[in-house]
């Protein structure tokens, strides 16, 4: 009989197994989300010269420290335009927003607290030196460290890159991941379904996960319960994705060919077929094929698959991905009800509703059926519940959560 692993374990042997991708230099227009492999300086500062913070009035800030005072307006300067002319003592030079500060100015004092009267503007308090002047270099000094490596890019970092005129960066790509699901009972539409016959949901829904967490995807289709071909269509994937993914045909029966193509094609060091104590996603088989290509072969419920990536898969490829943090946030809630269950040896992840209270305190509530083939329920629900061995939880006690789509928690309603 197989030992049972724990669900640390498997992860940990996972993420040792897998390393980032090799990095690649790319435009920044596509950089954004990916994680810097080099570090990126500043060959120059930003701002590259001094400007005005707002719309109104260049001027010598000891020429107001006598306010109110009238000033000479000599000129008006744009966004754009270089000064030509040094600003004298007791005038006033017309300044927009982003235009450079002209040589002798010092401050700037904004339209809508002045007076204007033909050529002359009254200003009613003194102006310190510096106000509403953006120095050179004030966000970005020349020759520092802009971006360490390992500095995951947000757009603005990227609007950061642009404003230094860096075009280019070197980054760990996105990970091209194939998916295939495995049953002679799997069809997919336009095909209709006959005696015994189920659609499959599984390569749709780990196809769409893997593109909300800004994966690449190849849709490898269904793969009939047989070693060889199952064999042939990882072998094929392997040409194209720098990771598998497979549903179903994990466990340990007769028909549960996954497991033995994944065996067979892979390092004997580098594959293992686990028996997780984690209910559900029990089965779940990993290897390393091909030029080092990660393949996970994720159990055939659907419930089960989809818990299976979130736990051991999403991690893996995140690292791939050149990702330092690669969990999920773990977060403590109230349980809104009770969720009963009994001594089995396992961890249980029950899908449940998670949502704020007036205090913003986090809530949970289960999301439905639980058995592994009620899809319904986890599309309902937006995080996991971690039920330790045990007899459960009352309803008021600490429930520990994985949020699985933080941005769908709500104020309870």
């Amino acid at each position: 009989m197989s030992s049972i692993s724990t669900p640390e374990e498997v992860e940990s042997f996972v993420l040792t197994a897998c390393a980032p991708l090799p990095p690649v230099r790319l435009a920044i227009a596509q950089a954004a989300g990916l994680v810097l492999a080099e570090g990126v300086s500043a060959d120059g500062p930003v701002p590259p010269f001094a400007n005005s913070a707002m719309d109104g009035f260049a001027l010598r800030s000891l020429d107001t420290s006598r306010a109110p005072v009238r000033l000479t307006i000599t000129a008006e300067l744009m966004a754009g335009q270089t000064p030509d002319r040094k600003l004298s003592a007791g005038e006033a030079i017309r300044i927009m927003t982003g235009a450079p500060m002209p040589e002798g100015a010092d401050a700037v004092c904004p339209v809508e607290n002045v007076g204007i009267e033909g050529l002359s503007v009254l200003i009613r308090e003194p102006i310190p030196a510096g106000k509403n002047v953006r120095r050179a270099g004030e966000d970005i000094a020349r020759g520092s460290t802009v971006f360490p490596p390992g500095t995951v890019l947000s757009p603005a970092h990227v609007g950061v890159l642009a404003s230094l005129g860096i075009r280019t960066v070197t980054a760990v790509p996105r990970p091209r991941v194939g998916v295939l699901s495995t049953g002679d009972e799997l069809v997919a539409p336009p095909r209709a379904l006959g005696p015994g016959q189920i659609r499959d949901a599984n390569r749709p829904a780990l196809l769409a996960t893997l593109q909300h967490s800004h994966f690449e995807t190849v849709d490898l289709g269904i793969v009939s319960d047989d070693r060889e071909t199952v064999a042939a269509a990882l072998k094929e994937g392997l040409g194209s994705c720098d990771a598998l993914v497979s549903s179903g045909g994990v466990s340990a029966g007769d028909r549960d060919t996954v497991r033995e193509a994944i065996k067979v094609l892979a390092n004997t060091n580098a594959a293992r077929c686990f028996q997780v104590g984690i209910r559900p996603a029990r089965p779940f088989t990993f290897g390393i094929l091909g030029c080092g290509q990660p393949v996970f072969g994720l159990p055939g419920n659907p419930v089960s698959a989809l818990v299976a990536y979130e736990l051991f898969c999403r991690p893996a490829l995140l690292r791939l991905a050149g990702m330092v943090e690669v969990n999920r946030p773990r977060h403590v809630a109230v349980a809104d009800e009770q969720f009963s269950r009994r001594r089995d040896g396992k961890v249980h992840f029950v899908r449940v509703i998670a949502s704020l209270d007036e205090s913003g305190v986090l809530h949970a509530r289960s999301s439905g059926g639980q058995n592994p083939h009620l899809l319904y329920s986890m599309a309902q629900a937006n995080a996991l519940a971690v039920l330790p061995d045990g007899e459960g939880l009352n309803v008021g006690e600490r429930v520990r959560l994985i949020l699985t789509a933080p941005g769908r928690v709500r104020m309870a309603s």
